[in-house]
């Protein structure tokens, strides 16, 4: 009875044996390599915000009352605080590149001064609003955040001045007329979404964006007011504007939440 045990025992053993060498290792599998996010820039979006800036403009007088020619020219600058809203669209191709168009307006009070050596006469002037229509190129130094170049058309409206001597007090001397200038822009940025420090904000973006204006020269005629000869144009200030402006917006964009573009990082 025990050789019986023994042989039935020994073969159970030599059994699994055979069966544990016919099974084949265990395969292993490779972790998934980590691919960072692809986000879709192309859309619509909107934004607003706030800034600085400040004004420089070339200048001189060249009549006055006589009708003798005269020219002497001087630089004239102001500084303030504005707003600004705006909207536009972007394309996203060739996985990294962004282009697009927009539109934006500022509404604040950029103020300087315009001065008359002439007639020894200083009055207050503003950059009241400011609004451009242009495009822009940008690159994606991450997914997320894009560096770009703007450029494009630019116009302005000014406000207009009360001259007053500068040698002593009295009512103002003659007045200058409001005016728009048109011209041209340029400037860059950087806007990247919103979604940092563990927060989570789809489809919102903040930009901080330089610009530089350069607007057309205009002439602009003094009207003395009644106590010192009224509605006689005795003397004519040139004006020629460079505007630039510092501003940081939050952006928000309709389409982030879309598919995703083929691009890789």
């Amino acid at each position: 009875m025990k050789k019986v045990l023994f042989a039935l025992t020994a073969l159970a053993a030599f059994t699994g044996s055979a069966s544990a060498a016919d099974l084949g290792a265990r395969p292993y599998t490779k972790a998934p390599v980590a691919v960072a996010p692809t986000y879709n820039w192309t859309g619509f979006y909107i934004f607003g915000g706030g800034g600085g800036g400040l004004w420089n403009a070339d200048s001189n007088v060249n009549t006055f009352p006589g009708g003798v020619a005269i020219t002497r020219d001087q630089r004239l600058g102001g500084s303030g605080w504005f707003g600004t809203v705006g909207a536009g669209y972007d394309w996203q191709f060739g996985g990294r590149w962004v282009a697009g168009i927009f539109g934006d307006a500022q509404f604040g009070d950029i103020r300087g001064s315009l001065s008359d050596p002439f007639f020894g006469t200083e009055g207050r002037m503003k950059l009241e609003t400011s609004y451009a229509g242009g495009v822009r190129l940008g690159y994606l130094v991450a997914p997320n955040v894009l560096s770009y170049v703007n450029g494009g058309y630019s116009g302005s409206h000014w406000s207009g001045t009360t001259q007053s001597t500068i040698f002593g007090g009295g009512a103002g001397i003659y007045t200058t007329p409001s005016f728009d200038r048109n011209g041209w822009f340029i400037g860059g940025g950087v806007e990247n979404n919103l979604d940092i420090f563990g927060i989570t904000a789809p489809g919102w973006f903040m930009k901080t964006e330089y610009r530089s204006a350069f607007y057309d020269r205009t002439t602009l005629p003094g009207t003395f007011t009644p106590a010192n000869g009224g509605g006689l144009t005795g003397t004519a200030v040139t004006f020629k504007p460079w505007t630039q402006t510092i501003s940081t917006s939050l952006v928000y964009r309709f389409n982030w939440g879309g598919p995703p573009v083929a691009a890789r990082y």
